[in-house]
Order: structure tokens, then C-alpha cells, then sequence
């Protein structure tokens, strides 16, 4: 028996000649919160729908809870919840009668419901705002609103597809929390996300892109195995035209916009440091400081992307 709650082995989907995972093996345990870290139409949608049998698989296979999505999904879904990216609530609802329909829609009984609603509406802080029609809730309430709805049924496993993308940071904060607390009650919560400070929340992530699964492991041993190459951080009075300069010299692997700050990546920064200086005061920028740091995941998943669009292409 396998020691994952969520296990794919070699996952593909492709749509006519368009692959959108290709080949993709991981596996999670109880209890862990695992990211899906990639762009928009990396793959990350898919494989979540592959796993909730919402989609055929090409080739692969798939477990969750041991049970096999593609033949087994009705007995599965009994024990999984899923938040799409889409907001699935019905807005001329209340927030209480949401929770209502969905703990209908899963079964419950009218006491066990009684008791779930109100567990919900503490957990989700809407004490006071459950009578409120959901169109009238903000952002962060609607998502909280929206994960009490998924998991009214006491889900083992979670699917939680770009949960709080356009919500504001306290609210990604305070959702992350209520994550952490269904996580130590032992459920197993694979969320997808484009947000570097979210991806550094999990314990493990998968970076994916195009379709392909390119590293997988904890944010800090990724940070310490995938990166390729140093990072200096330059702060200049100019930073995007700074950026601009630099990237013409073709010396550096990657030079990206941090904020107000530049972050330039090479195997030897250090010594590129007299171009930089020469490059920033021929365009006119003015030079603050350049610091060797330690690179931030969003360094490490870019370098990793690199890395594997330069790598060829297996044959057959």
C-alpha cells in the first residue's frame, strides 16, 4: 500500500496535439500542505482535475486515497473537497444558506449540518455577516465563505486551485492560517499558485512548466540545489532602465525587477561587478549598493525554467 494520499505516476493530458502535462510524478503525504508553483497554463488546473477525475488522463496513472479518479471518482469526491479558482458560490445567497446547499449537495444530515454551519462561520470569522448576501461580502470573506463550503463535509484531502488570487494580503494571511489548521488535524492539502510569498509557505512545492514537473522539494532545499548561479542586488536611482542596460551586455544569465531593486544572476557575479559599475554610469544611472544575497524562490523557479527549456529533449 502506498504511503501517499496523493500519488501520480507519469500524469499526461494532452488535448489534440497540445500536451498540458507531460509525464508528471509526485507523490504527498498526510498531512502535508504541497504547493504547484507555475505560470498561468503551466498545467497546474489540469492536474488538479486529472486527480479529482473532473478530466480523463492520456497516460499515467492516479490515487487519491487509494482510489482511482478515473474509475472511482463518485466514491472519492465523498471524501474530498475541492475550491476552484472560479468563484463557485452562489452570490444571491446568504452565507448560511451557501454553506446550507453545499452540505445538502454532500449529504449531511440536518443536525450534523446544523453543527457544521455554525463550526464554519466561527472558523471563517463570519459571525455577524452569515445573514449577509454573499454579492455583498468582500473579497477575503467570499473566499473564506468559499473554503468553509469546500470542506463542510469534513474532506480527508484539498484541492485548493489559486484559492486567493485578487485578495488582499491580510486576507491571503488569514486564509493561509485556517490551511495550517486543517493541515495539524491531519488533511492533506495540495493548493496550486502563481504567489512566490504563498509558494514559501508550503512545505514542499513542485515547480511546474509547460506541462513539465522541473524540481520538487522544500522551499529552502530548493533554494540550496536548483539554483544556477549567484545573485547580486543592486540598488540604483534608475532600476528599470537599469534592468534594460544591463540585460544588453549579455553577461548575466537573468536580470529581473525586485521592487525598487535590481536582482542580477550570474555564475560569477563578483567579477561582473566593474561592467556593472561601467554599464550603470554610461546610461546614467546612479549606483547605490550591490550586495551578494542569498537567491529568493523567485529566483531559484526562474533559473530552474531556464534550465529546463535548455535542456534537449528526450529521444523518440
Amino acid at each position: 500500500m502506498s504511503d501517499y494520499t496523493i500519488e501520480a505516476i507519469e500524469l499526461t493530458k494532452r488535448f489534440g496535439d497540445f500536451t498540458a502535462v507531460d509525464k508528471v510524478s509526485f507523490g504527498v503525504k498526510q498531512g502535508e500542505v504541497y504547493g504547484w508553483l507555475g505560470p498561468n497554463g503551466a498545467g497546474k488546473t489540469t492536474t488538479i482535475r486529472m486527480l479529482l477525475g473532473l478530466l480523463t488522463i492520456t497516460e499515467g496513472q492516479a490515487w487519491v486515497l487509494g482510489y482511482d479518479p478515473q474509475r472511482q471518482a463518485k466514491e472519492m469526491q465523498a471524501h474530498v473537497g475541492y475550491m476552484s479558482q472560479l468563484f463557485t458560490l452562489y452570490n444571491d445567497l446568504t452565507a448560511r444558506e451557501n454553506i446550507r446547499f453545499y452540505g445538502q449537495a454532500y449529504g449531511l444530515s440536518r443536525s450534523a449540518l446544523r453543527r457544521r454551519q455554525a463550526e464554519i462561520i466561527e472558523m471563517a470569522g463570519l459571525r455577524g455577516r452569515q445573514n449577509l448576501l454573499t454579492a455583498n461580502l468582500s473579497g477575503g470573506w467570499k473566499q473564506r465563505l468559499a473554503l468553509g463550503c469546500a470542506i463542510v463535509h469534513r474532506p480527508q484531502v484539498l484541492f485548493l486551485d489559486e484559492p486567493t488570487a485578487g485578495v488582499d494580503p491580510i486576507s491571503r494571511r488569514h486564509f493561509w492560517d485556517l490551511i495550517y489548521a486543517m493541515a495539524k488535524e491531519g488533511v492533506t492539502v495540495m493548493v496550486t499558485t502563481h504567489y512566490m510569498d504563498e509558494a514559501e509557505l508550503c512545505q514542499r512545492v513542485g515547480f511546474i512548466s509547460e506541462g513539465r514537473l522541473i524540481a520538487l522539494d522544500s522551499p529552502d532545499r530548493l533554494k540550496q540545489t536548483q539554483m544556477r548561479g549567484q545573485v547580486l542586488e543592486i540598488a540604483c536611482d534608475d532600476p528599470a532602465l537599469a534592468v534594460s542596460a544591463l540585460r544588453a551586455t549579455g553577461a548575466f544569465q537573468e536580470v529581473a525587477l525586485y521592487g525598487a531593486l535590481v536582482h542580477a544572476v550570474a555564475a560569477d557575479v563578483h567579477s561582473l561587478k566593474p561592467e556593472i559599475q561601467r554599464v550603470l554610469q554610461q546610461a546614467g544611472i546612479g549606483l547605490q549598493t550591490m550586495d551578494l544575497i542569498a537567491p529568493s524562490l523567485e529566483d531559484v523557479f526562474i533559473s530552474s525554467v531556464r534550465a529546463a527549456r535548455r535542456r534537449p529533449e528526450p529521444a523518440g
